[in-house]
């Protein structure tokens, strides 16, 4: 066992229908019904191939589309294409969750085949909605319908989902109250070397915040300022914007209204603590970026105009994150400086992951967006470590035990294998 969950190479899965749950959430292209990106998928590969390569029957378990809208939802069809030409073997796909029909198609597979079903948050409780409202507790969640129907086919659980650690699910954290449980190569992984990151980063240490994630992002913010294990915060993104709001800098209407819209504006007054309390640890933009017509427009901290809506840091800005980032020993980083997805937007994203490249710091990326303009940028193979989660990885450096860590380590305690 490592950190006290148990691994596969402590459980014999030959001729056993295995139900692993992984994260291959990715961007899709609905007019064409591809993926925009495959990267999540490419790294759960290993752990599908020893599956079957062992003999197990493996059943896979996803979700698609951040349930913030439920417009956001898709078919996991496409990836299992993409499965199975990544693995050069059949993924068998069936339009189902637990229902009649995928609990035939799971009975009928043969030893070393491999299944995915459909994506999980078409089901109600595997929504977040769901999780925060109810909180059902890990026994409480082996009684909803996914386990009831799925667990009696099944001789065994691998989460290798390190990317939804975070989340409080039946697919994450059901399981294992009623099966034995591992966790998968890719989960194992990315939390020994987040572990050991963590028990002892090589100074001076730099975390880069940005994106549009505020909850986990203020939150990891306090509990690392408060511990002492940063030595600068550079803020990007929505991050970056409250933070400014909160030192009473001009933003521009545009930001305040979708901070307003997106229910964030409660952050600014946490924001505020966060400053008075760790100022001289957050660094926070020096000019900022507006477009107009088309062309960007940037100006200095102080200097905004009162209509813009801030999607990028400046260049001065940019120049200065750069020097920060090459002086570093460990960086951290989950999500990008602005909207990297158009030209006029991407100068601040794309410096920083300039300097990830050529600084001789050991680097951290977690997050999907943060991978995506990883591969943008042409840095996979400079970056030191990507981490598929972006939240789960915040939520393990708040110092938080993740759920489904919890889950696996009271599964390895409570199951013999």
């Amino acid at each position: 066992m490592r950190y006290g969950i148990r691994t596969l190479d402590e459980v014999s899965v030959s001729g056993k229908t295995v139900l692993c749950r992984i994260d291959i959430n990715q961007p899709v292209d609905r007019e064409t019904g591809t993926l925009k990106s495959i990267s999540r998928i490419q790294a759960c590969v290993p752990t599908l191939r020893e599956l079957s390569d062992k003999g197990a029957k493996t059943v896979l378990l996803a979700h698609q589309g951040s349930d913030i809208e439920y417009q956001n939802y898709y078919t996991t069809e496409p990836h299992g294409k993409v499965l199975s030409e990544l693995l050069g073997r059949e993924v068998k796909f069936i339009p189902d969750v637990c229902g009649p029909a995928a609990q035939q198609a799971i009975c009928s597979l043969q030893d070393g085949e491999i299944l995915l079903l459909d994506n999980v948050r078409f089901l109600a409780e595997e929504q977040t909605l769901f999780e925060l409202k109810l909180q059902l507790s890990h026994e409480e969640q082996a009684e909803t319908l996914l386990v009831r129907k799925l667990a009696p086919l099944a001789d065994l659980y691998v989460c290798d989902a390190f990317a939804a650690a975070h989340r409080d699910q039946p697919s994450l954290c059901g399981f294992e109250q009623v099966l034995p449980s591992a966790m998968g190569r890719l989960f194992e992984k990315e939390y020994c070397v987040v572990s050991g990151l963590m028990e002892q980063p090589e100074r001076p240490c730099t975390f880069v915040l940005g994106g549009a994630k505020i909850s986990d992002a203020f939150l990891m913010l306090r509990t690392v300022l408060g511990k002492g294990a940063a030595d600068h915060i550079l803020t990007g993104g929505l991050v970056g914007n409250i933070l400014l709001a909160a030192r009473g800098e001009e933003i521009g209407a545009g930001s305040l209204a979708f901070i307003e819209k997106s229910g964030y504006s409660g952050f600014i007054e946490t924001a505020k603590g966060l400053l008075a309390q760790y100022g001289d640890q957050i660094v926070l933009p020096l000019d900022a970026v507006w477009v107009e017509g088309g062309v960007r427009r940037e100006a200095l901290i102080g200097g905004i105009p009162a209509d813009a809506a801030l999607t990028d840091i400046g260049s001065q800005t940019a120049a200065h994150y750069q020097k920060i980032v090459r002086a570093s020993k460990t960086v951290f980083v989950n999500g990008p400086m602005g909207v990297f997805e158009q030209p006029e937007t991407e100068l601040g994203t794309r410096a920083v992951w300039d300097a990830l490249g050529d600084t001789g710091a050991y680097t951290v990326v977690g997050g999907g967006d943060s991978i995506t303009a990883t591969t943008k940028y042409g840095k996979t193979e400079q970056i030191n470590y990507i981490c598929t989660g972006g939240g789960a990885l915040i939520r393990f450096l708040t110092g938080e035990e993740l759920p489904v860590v919890k889950a696996l380590r009271c599964a390895a305690a409570k199951w013999e294998v």
